[in-house]
C-alpha cells in the first residue's frame, strides 16, 4: 500500500475533504491478547456505546457489540471479522475488528487488503506471540503501518524495556514509547504521557463498563508520590528517563513501516484508551491510493470506485439478506447510482446502500474514501468482485488460502435438505468454506467442505443450526491437502476427486507422497506415456 498523497488532477474539493477525516484501520492480535475487549472501549471513549459490553460475559453483562455471532458470545471469540464506523473529533473512523484465531486468518488477510492502517495489540505477560508474527509480516508487505498498544497492564507482566527490545528484535521495526506505565499487576496506577510530560492517573470502575475518571498531574505530585510509596516511584522515574531516551518518533518512519508508536494500558480497566484513541485519530494514515490494473488509483479521482472485501448473511435476522462490504477507494459513492461491475462485465445499480456497526446498520446517501458501505446482496456480488462508475476497473485479487481440512456434511433429518442446501451456498459465498462434491459414481453425494481451520467447521455447523434451523452430521476425511486440476487429470492413489461449485476440478490427497505420486503420473500423462498403475505408498 502506498502513502501516496490524495491528490489528482481533476481532484474533487469535497471528496479530498471528506478523505483527509477518514481513518480506517483493522485491529490485530494473537488470540486473548484482548483484542475484541479493546474494540469496545475505543467505542465506549469515542462515545458510539454508552456501555461497554464483555467478551467473556457474566450473567449481567452486556456481550461485546463486535462479537454478534451466537458462537463468538458463547466462547468468548472473534470468528468473523467485524465493521464499526463512528466519530469524534471531527474524524470518521472504519473499526474493522478481525479474528484473532489462525483457524479464520483468511477472513483477517481479506479485511487487511481494505485498511490503512493497524493496531496491533499485545499481551504485557507473554509479549510477541505466533498469530502476531503471521499477522505483522501481511502488514508489512502490504505496507500497513502499525499502531502497538500493549495490553494486560493491570496482570503481572513483563519489564516494558524488555517488551519494546522484543518488539525490536521480533519485527524488525524501531518501537517508540509513548508513554511509561505506572507499575504492573495490583500496583498499576497509570501512564506517564511521555509526549507531553504529564501522569494520567485512572481509577477502577466496576466492570469497565464506564469511561474511568483521569487525574492529570505532574511526574513529582506529592500525592502521586504518596499512592505509589517513595520505592516505587524512584523507580518509575528512572524506567520514565530510559523509556524517554530510546529514541525519537518520525511520522514518515512510522508511516513507511520502520517505526511503531507504542502505548501501555488495560483496556478491561479502560487504562490508557483515551489518550490511545487520540493517537489514532492523530497519527493513523487517511486514506491512500490502491493498485490496480490500470495503475494506483488515489482517493481524490473523481470517479468512484471500490472493491467487496467481505460477504456476510443473515445480519439482520428479520430480512434474512446477505450483505456486501465494500471499501470506498475513490470518488464519491451515491446511494443509487450506476456502476460497472468488473466481474460481470455489465452495468448495475446500488439501491440500497448501509451504514454498518456490527449487526446493526442504517441506510446511508453516500460515502467517501476510507469507509466501508454495506449493499445488499441477491447474489449479485462475491468477494474481490471491483465496481467503478466509469468502465472496466481491476483492483489487487483477494488473498486465498488452500483449505487443509476436509469433512463430510449432511443434514440430520431429509426434510431440511432445501435449508441445508441454502445455508451452504450463502456460507461459501461468504468465503468461510469451500463446497465440493466427489465425482466417483459410487461415492457418496453428501457435499465435502473444505476449510482452513477446523473451527471453521464448528463455525458452520452453528450457524446452519442458529440461521437455518438444521443441525447437522460431520465425518471427518482423512485428506489434508488439495489442487485445482484439469479436468482429464489422472486419477491415483490416496487421492479423491471432487468438483466445487463452480464446476471447477479439485484433488484431495492424503499425504505428501500422494501429492508426489499425482504429479509424477500428471507429467507422464502430458508426456503422451500411460500414467503407471504400480506405485506403491511407503
Amino acid at each position: 500500500m502506498s502513502s501516496t498523497a490524495l491528490t489528482a488532477p481533476a481532484a474533487d474539493a469535497e471528496v479530498l475533504r471528506q478523505a483527509a477525516r477518514r481513518r480506517t484501520f483493522a485491529i490485530i492480535s494473537h488470540p486473548d491478547a484482548g483484542k475484541t475487549t479493546l474494540t469496545e472501549k475505543l467505542l465506549l471513549y469515542a462515545g458510539a456505546i454508552e456501555l461497554a459490553g464483555s467478551v467473556r460475559s457474566k450473567a449481567q453483562q452486556r456481550h461485546a457489540r463486535s462479537d454478534w455471532l451466537e458462537m463468538e458470545q458463547a466462547r468468548g471469540i472473534s470468528v468473523t471479522s467485524t465493521v464499526l464506523q463512528f466519530e469524534r473529533d471531527g474524524l470518521c473512523f472504519n473499526l474493522l475488528d478481525t479474528p484473532g484465531h489462525q483457524d479464520f486468518s483468511e477472513d483477517t488477510y481479506r479485511v487487511l487488503t481494505a485498511v490503512d492502517g493497524a493496531v496491533m495489540v499485545i499481551d504485557a505477560a507473554k509479549g510477541v506471540e505466533p498469530q502476531t508474527r503471521k499477522l505483522f509480516a501481511v502488514c508489512k508487505q502490504r505496507g500497513i503501518p502499525i499502531l502497538t498498544f500493549v495490553n494486560k497492564l493491570d496482570l503481572p507482566g513483563r519489564d516494558p524495556l524488555d517488551l519494546l527490545d522484543e518488539i525490536e528484535g521480533v519485527l524488525g521495526m524501531a518501537a517508540i514509547p509513548f508513554d511509561c506505565p505506572m507499575g504492573t499487576g495490583s500496583d498499576f496506577r497509570g501512564v506517564f504521557d511521555l509526549r507531553n510530560s504529564r501522569v494520567l492517573r485512572f481509577e477502577r470502575v466496576a466492570g469497565g463498563q464506564r469511561p474511568a475518571p483521569t487525574t492529570v498531574s505532574g511526574l513529582d505530585d506529592p500525592e502521586l508520590v504518596a499512592l505509589m510509596g517513595a520505592e516505587a516511584h524512584a523507580r518509575f522515574r528512572e524506567e520514565t528517563e530510559l523509556l524517554g531516551a530510546l529514541g525519537h518518533f518520525d511520522l514518515e518512519a512510522y508511516r513507511a513501516g520502520r517505526q511503531t508508536p507504542v502505548f501501555f494500558g488495560s483496556a478491561l480497566n479502560n487504562f490508557g484508551v483515551e489518550t490511545f484513541l487520540q493517537a489514532i485519530g492523530e497519527l493513523a494514515p487517511p486514506p491512500s491510493a490502491r493498485a490496480s490494473a490500470s495503475g494506483p488509483i488515489v482517493p481524490g479521482r473523481p470517479e468512484f470506485t471500490g472493491f467487496v472485501f467481505k460477504i456476510q448473511a443473515n445480519m439482520d435476522r428479520q430480512h434474512r439478506d446477505s450483505m456486501a462490504f465494500v471499501r470506498v477507494v475513490s470518488g464519491h459513492f451515491r446511494k443509487g447510482m450506476s456502476v460497472h461491475h468488473g466481474r460481470l462485465d455489465r452495468r448495475v445499480r446500488l439501491p440500497r446502500a448501509h451504514r454498518v456497526f456490527a449487526q446493526e446498520r442504517e441506510s446511508t446517501e453516500e460515502a467517501f474514501p476510507g469507509d466501508v458501505v454495506g449493499l445488499v446482496n441477491p447474489g449479485l456480488f462475491a468477494i474481490g468482485d471491483t465496481i467503478s462508475e466509469h468502465g472496466p476497473l481491476q483492483f489487487e485479487a483477494m488473498p486465498h488460502f488452500p483449505p487443509e481440512h476436509f469433512a463430510r456434511l449432511s443434514p440430520v433429518t431429509t426434510d431440511k435438505h432445501k435449508a441445508f442446501t441454502k445455508g451452504l451456498r450463502q456460507l461459501e459465498e461468504e468465503g468461510a468454506i469451500q463446497v465440493l462434491y466427489a465425482t466417483h459414481a459410487a461415492a457418496r453425494r453428501d457435499p465435502i467442505l473444505a476449510a482452513v481451520g477446523e473451527l471453521q467447521f464448528d463455525l458452520v455447523r452453528a450457524r446452519l443450526s442458529a440461521e437455518y434451523g438444521v443441525e447437522t452430521r460431520l465425518d471427518r476425511l482423512q485428506h489434508r491437502l488439495s489442487m485445482t486440476v484439469d479436468e482429464d487429470a489422472p486419477d491415483t492413489m490416496g487421492s479423491l476427486r471432487t468438483k466445487g461449485t463452480r464446476g471447477e476440478t479439485v484433488m484431495l490427497f492424503e499425504s505428501d507422497w500422494a501429492v508426489r505420486h499425482f504429479r509424477e503420473q500428471l507429467d507422464a500423462q502430458r508426456a503422451g506415456a500411460a500414467p503407471g498403475a504400480t506405485a506403491v505408498a511407503p
